[in-house]
């Protein structure tokens, strides 16, 4: 008897639906097969659902058995496909109503006794089964809220097979999860706040720049000047996420099964790697693909630390996706690209020692030694960075002094109103942040006036601009004007922009 199940597998961050074919041949020797390119943990799937049909009370067919995960041309990887290999084998072999499988799909991981576990890639799943038009979906009640993101399809949380089983067979009634309106609360507890850090007004400044139009920013001093405390507490000025941004981060994290006890994420990640990072484990890859750093820093912020340290190759890896906003992986099996648009925070010493350029500190490096100190960072890797900020060491008054400075809370307002209005701006495109603009769009949203335009002039050929730099000096300045609450680039708004160009130009 032949039965047919559906399911879904993920392939980078998008589900795909997959059709499990169940055969229970009426003669022949006992043997289970699973045929359709399973790996080794979708090949195991056949002892933990031998186990978990017999443990939940039901006969094991002891007749041959064929399962083919279609379409076979796409790898299967994962526990997920335990609970549909399960239906298909009991509804082939007359245990299941063949009509209670109509328009439903499953997902869950068995255990011996029979037990539903937690799998990851639920949401990007649901997201397809959606679009597929199928209705019903059945999972493990640990992924129930992730899920429950998704509107307009029933979600049935499912605590072990033979609930299911009798359920499917109209004995019980298992009721489809609630929705209650879902109301999302941004998460705006942080450890660190730009109210604790003294002094340091341009690079705050500039801190308030790169959240308002998501402009990457490099922080250059001597150690101890505050780089590494400026960048954690940058996280606390970004403004919450829209439900479509949460949806995006939630199912990167949902694939990378970095969701855990989580329902969602509803806080701007902030990942921070260590120079020790592979070059695969900061874009992503593998055998399989999976999400690296950037992908996960995702509407969020990517902050590399002691820049300088990271291996340069790792470094030239992030160009592209700088550029691009997503990162697109090639293996033999075909390509996959998974979307990168982050912040990047680097802070780096001018030197080996450290105190180039310090006030009181002498530096003790050889001229040699800090010229191949700066170039581990190539040209066209800064030439990406929007922001370009030195940050000196605290003067004793300032840090002595008990004067009030402007909180996080004050600042992220400030940037939640620029952010509206980019909102506005680009209600009709697919770009959310001044940063994403390309030619077409600076040309029709940045209006400078005729003071602004001859300063750009001039600095084109005084700082020897780069087409690049010349276009981000107007994103920035379109940043700046929405701060300061500006319908038009003014002479000021470029003037600002410029002094945030790397200084080597």
């Amino acid at each position: 008897m032949l039965s047919k199940v559906f399911s879904g597998a993920t392939i980078g961050l998008d589900g795909v639906l997959i059709e499990v074919e169940t055969d229970v041949a009426e003669r022949g020797f006992p043997g289970f097969t699973i045929v359709g390119l399973p790996d080794k943990s979708v090949d195991e799937a056949k002892e933990r659902v031998r186990s978990a049909i017999t443990n939940s009370g039901f006969k094991m067919p002891d007749t041959r058995l064929t399962i083919n995960l279609a379409p076979a041309d796409i790898p299967k990887t994962g526990s997920s496909f335990d609970l549909p290999i399960a239906i298909g084998v009991l509804t082939a072999s007359g245990v299941i109503k063949k009509e209670s499988l109509k328009n439903s799909l499953f997902l869950g991981e068995l255990s011996l006794e029979g037990k539903i576990r937690q799998i990851p890639g639920v949401l990007p799943i649901v997201l397809m089964a959606k679009k597929k038009k199928i209705t019903k979906v059945f999972i493990p009640q640990e992924n129930i809220n992730e899920a429950s993101l998704i509107d307009e399809i029933e979600i049935f949380p499912i605590k072990n097979l033979a609930e299911l089983i009798l359920h499917l067979n109209e004995e019980i009634k298992i009721f489809p999860f609630i929705k209650e309106n879902l109301i999302i609360e941004p998460d705006f507890d942080y450890e660190f706040l730009f109210e604790n850090i003294k002094g340091q007004v341009m690079a705050k400044r500039a801190c308030e720049i790169a959240a308002a139009g998501f402009h990457n920013i490099l922080f250059k001093g001597p150690p101890g000047a505050g780089k590494t405390l400026l960048s954690k507490a940058f996280a606390s000025i970004l403004p919450p996420m829209e439900k479509e941004e949460i949806i995006e981060v939630t199912k990167i994290y949902s694939v990378a099964g970095l969701l855990k006890n989580f329902f969602y994420i509803n806080k701007r990640p902030f990942r921070s790697p260590h120079h020790t990072v592979s070059r695969i484990g900061l874009v992503g890859g593998g055998t399989n693909p999976t999400p690296g750093e950037i992908s996960l820093a995702h509407r969020g912020v990517l902050f590399l630390d002691e820049i300088s340290e990271f291996p340069r190759s790792v470094l030239e890896a992030l160009r592209q996706p700088l550029e691009d906003g997503k990162i697109t992986i090639s293996r033999v099996q075909g390509s996959l690209t998974f979307p990168s648009k982050f912040i990047l925070i680097a802070a780096s010493n001018p030197c080996p020692c450290g105190f180039l350029g310090h006030p009181k500190k002498p530096c003790q490096c050889s001229p040699g030694a800090v010229l191949k100190y700066k170039k581990r960072l190539s040209g066209p890797f800064l030439d990406r960075i929007d922001l370009h900020v030195d940050v000196l060491p605290v003067e004793e008054n300032e840090l002595t002094k008990n004067i009030a400075c402007e909180t996080s809370e004050q600042i992220r307002k400030k940037i939640i109103k620029a952010k509206e209005k980019q909102k506005q701006r680009f209600k009709d495109l697919k770009i959310l942040n001044n940063s994403e603009m390309g030619p077409s769009e600076i040309k029709k949203f940045c209006q400078l006036t005729k003071e602004a335009e001859n300063l750009l002039k001039q600095a084109i050929s005084k700082l020897s601009l780069s087409a690049r730099s010349y276009f981000k000096t107007i994103k920035i300045s379109q940043t700046i004007a929405d701060l300061e609450e500006k319908e038009i680039i003014d002479e000021q708004s470029i003037a600002e922009a410029l002094q945030y160009r790397f200084s080597d130009e």
